[in-house]
């Protein structure tokens, strides 16, 4: 694997990691993924320990919302990339005690095939999850953990009180102009918890900081 670069982002236990392809006249080739790295290479030592045990792909239509999802039991840390189109990643902080609890940031992922590099986000279990897309778009994930239906849940990203202050504002913008009016969501996403009515929900305790 041809690691070039890992970004911590303002949630420093959410990282982009962005490795190489080579390229030439027919095209690219990339190796996007080698264990050995994740579990040894000095600059991705945040992953160590990770084994992923699940692998999904999602296609999603231009104005699609997904998310904000989280699991327990087994917890569930995903490493996430887009193969088509473009997809807006969502992160919001869900360990009570951070003082980062109920904010979210938004990471901007465009698939470019002429582009001579690529992406993942790896978001770690206290974070719930989701995205949306500006373009008809797919995307693949690696999960340390099985779904497991009886310990999911999800906080709406159309919640009042999700705090954006941290969020890239063309991001927040963009999410404005096609999540509100959106009938590309489910009514689980767009009906789930409040920030406040998760955190007042005896199983927001499997979730805690830790520093």
């Amino acid at each position: 694997m041809k690691l070039l670069e890992v970004k911590t982002l303002i949630f420093k236990n959410v990282k982009v990691v962005r490795y190489g392809r080579f390229c030439d006249h027919r095209g690219y080739f990339t190796e996007h993924y080698r264990k050995s790295d994740f579990q040894n290479h000095p600059e991705l030592e945040f992953m160590k320990g990770a084994d992923f045990v699940q692998c999904n792909e999602s296609r999603s239509r231009k104005g699609a919302v997904r998310g904000l999802h989280f699991q327990w039991n087994p917890y569930m840390g995903k490493l996430v990339r887009t193969l088509v189109g473009r997809m807006v990643d969502m992160v919001l902080d869900i360990r009570k005690g951070s003082s980062t609890f109920g904010k979210i940031i938004c990471y901007d992922m465009p698939a470019d095939s002429e582009a001579d590099y690529h992406e993942w986000i790896w978001i770690p279990p206290g974070f719930a999850h989701g995205n949306f897309y500006p373009q008809d778009s797919l995307i693949e994930y690696f999960c340390t953990g099985q779904y497991n239906p009886d310990c999911e849940a999800a906080i709406s990203p159309m919640a009042r009180d999700i705090d954006w202050s941290l969020c890239d504002e063309k991001l927040k913008v963009l999410f404005g102009e096609i999540a509100p009016s959106s009938r590309l969501i489910t009514d689980k996403d767009r009906e789930g918890f409040s920030v406040e009515g998760w955190g007042n929900d005896d199983r927001s305790n499997n979730f805690i900081f830790e520093p």
